[in-house]
């Protein structure tokens, strides 16, 4: 199954899942049975942007390396793979919601490009690429679920732009320099959170919870813990080469689901007042917020809470049956234990819900 990985290099790794990942990498601290023998000698080498802080990710171990730079920069990019041959490299950097829609394409689609580039000339053996499921846009109906197989139908700027990154690792592995695995993770959770997902359990605690429609529309989400597993698995399944994997918790929950469950927790294990309220909105705001969302797109703006709306009353579920299969893939946690460490980081942290 495995080959023996002695440097893995990561991009975004002062993101949400890039920093989670080099933290269990560093510890060696993955909850399966083919990623228990890791070698203690395993080197990292990490991408971070000019001014951003490093410390955090220097502690985790004398193991750990920090480049810095810029994925648009393709100098910046060999810098990060340079005496790299045979390492494997995670791309979990990209952008999510900019100031300008150019940037989905300068740093989702050039970056991928510049980093393929040089990943291809410096002899790096496999790149695991992390999407979305934005490519494939919202299921076209509530009991549908996404597999590897589903057509591209991109959702807006930052869909198109995981596609259009997506079809770039493909290029470049039909070209036979790199293996390549692309892994499409859902809306995660989990510790290391950044403050927009803080904000979602504020607004639970002070009855702002937002339903739009329903809120039987399901959404598949992913603790953190069980994406890096996903990743690892596609990094060291020597047959996981080209292929494409969905990579979640093992069912999609409910937004009424994954709002009642916070909820409960902040009260009932943390004992922190919440209102027992929701902010309900019809699902014609979703629908209008896509239309602004698009408008405003079409000029090249963006507007996170409108577009954050405009899914609301979506469903974006899909299946994890082919990483189960063919990577061993085995999310442990699911939504009541993930939320309880999410908000458990939290408080831990310091940071007030």
């Amino acid at each position: 199954m495995q080959y023996p990985l002695q440097l893995a290099l990561v991009t975004g790794s002062t993101g949400w899942l890039g920093r989670r990942l080099v933290r269990l990498l560093a510890a060696r601290d993955f909850d399966h049975d083919a990623l228990r023998d890791l070698p203690s000698t395993l080197r990292l080498r990490c991408l971070a942007l000019p001014g951003e802080s490093t410390a955090e990710l220097q502690a985790m171990g004398p193991n750990v390396e920090v480049v810095t730079g810029d994925l648009r920069n393709a100098a910046d990019c060999a810098r990060l793979v340079e005496g790299a041959r045979g390492a494997c490299l995670f791309h979990a950097s990209g952008i999510i919601h900019p100031r300008r829609v150019k940037d989905f394409y300068e740093i989702n689609v050039q970056g991928a490009r510049n980093l393929l580039a040089a990943a291809e000339a410096a002899g790096v053996h496999r790149m695991v690429a992390v999407s979305s499921n934005s490519p494939m846009g919202c299921n076209p109906h509530p009991d549908h679920l996404f597999d590897e197989s589903s057509p591209y139908h991109p959702y807006m700027g930052y869909g198109r732009s995981k596609m259009l990154m997506e079809l770039a690792v493909k290029e470049a592995e039909a070209r036979g320099n790199l293996e390549t695995v692309i892994v499409r993770p859902p809306w995660f959770y989990g510790p290391d959170q950044p403050p927009r997902q803080t904000e979602f359990f504020s607004m639970i605690r002070r009855g702002k919870g937002p339903i739009v429609g329903s809120g039987n529309n399901l959404r598949s989400m992913g603790y953190v813990d069980n994406l890096c597993q996903g990743l690892m698995l596609a990094a060291l399944t020597e047959k996981a080469r080209g292929q494409i994997y969905w990579i979640a918790d093992r069912r999609p929950y409910s937004m009424n689901e994954v709002i009642d469950t916070v909820e409960r927790l902040l009260e009932e294990e943390f004992k922190l007042p919440v209102a027992h309220k929701r902010l309900r909105l019809p699902g014609v705001a979703s629908e209008i917020a896509g239309l602004a969302d698009r408008t405003l797109q079409s000029f090249g703006l963006y507007q996170t809470k409108i577009h954050v709306l405009s899914e609301m009353n979506k469903t974006i579920a899909c299946s994890i049956g082919k990483a189960e299969k063919e990577l061993g893939y085995n999310p442990k946690i699911a939504l009541e234990e993930g939320m309880l460490r999410s908000i458990q980081w939290c408080l831990k942290q310091g940071i007030e819900i």
